[in-house]
């Protein structure tokens, strides 16, 4: 099966972490058709080099798309999902590394099931090598036990995913919600009954760190997880005491210090 992989790149990237990232598609057991990667906004040119080089040795295997300005995560893989030439496309982050046999393995699983539409996996977090690895993200394998965890928490992990291209757009593909355009998408895509599965094993290492876990909190981010949780309510994804809980429980770690938030992330949050 031929297949796309989509990724995003934008100026603050670490060009040692992409190169180690773009390796690790290069290495797979089952290589991908075609790799798309959207550059949100000018890059560096230290960034443009390095890109060239893989387009130079590669020119039927990758494509560029350019934006003029810096648009976004979510923005930025709506336009790329439709630059994908194939009906089957996996994302990836331009700092994260994929197994080498991911793709061999959550490609055969969706030819061997053809009704799942979203197939995700099992995360190993990592600050500075993928050998020492943090912690490791546990998402539920079954479509019923995803559909149930999705009113909590994200059923998956946006970087291991590989989905149906259609199913995607039909939901109405990324929708601007500042990070949680994943989440987002995968409560619309369950609430219209689109089967979901993980594989239950690690299939990508994830960079994690501080760093992350300042991201993930501060006053911006308290107000765009209630933002989520009202589209949910409003789309009958949760009811309204699920929305109380998760504004509760959810929001309340945002405002957390960043030290103590890291800490339940990686003590309560992972396994």
């Amino acid at each position: 099966m031929k297949f796309s992989v989509l990724m995003s790149v934008y100026f603050k990237e670490k060009p040692e972490f992409l190169k180690e990232s773009i390796e690790s598609l290069l290495k797979q057991t089952l290589k991908p058709t075609e790799i798309v990667i959207v550059f949100d906004g000018k890059l560096t040119d230290e960034l443009y080099g390095l890109l060239d080089q893989y387009k130079n040795a590669h020119p039927d295997l990758f494509n560029y798309i350019q934006l003029e300005k810096n648009m976004g995560l979510g923005k930025a893989l709506e336009i790329g999902i439709t630059k994908c030439s194939y009906d089957i496309i996996a994302r990836m982050d331009s700092d994260d590394i994929c197994h080498p046999e991911r793709f061999e393995k959550q490609i055969n699983f969706l030819k061997n099931n053809p009704d799942v539409k979203v197939l995700g996996s099992w995360i190993a977090e990592f600050e500075k090598s993928p050998e020492k690895i943090e912690s490791i993200r546990k998402v539920p394998s079954t479509y019923e036990e995803i559909r149930e965890y999705a009113k909590r928490r994200c059923p998956v992990n946006h970087m291991t995913v590989v989905y149906w291209k259609e199913a995607v757009l039909e939901a109405g593909s990324y929708q601007t919600l500042m990070w949680n355009e994943d989440y987002f998408l995968w409560g619309r895509m369950l609430n219209s009954n689109i089967k979901f599965m993980n594989i239950p094993e690690v299939l990508v290492y994830a960079r994690a760190g501080a760093d992350m876990f300042n991201r993930r909190g501060g006053l911006k981010y308290f107000n765009k997880e209630v933002e989520l949780q009202k589209e949910f309510l409003k789309m009958n994804f949760i009811d309204r005491s699920t929305f109380l809980r998760n504004i509760l429980l959810r929001g309340s770690v945002r405002i957390l210090p960043n030290a103590l938030r890291g800490f339940i992330y990686k003590n309560m949050l992972r396994r």
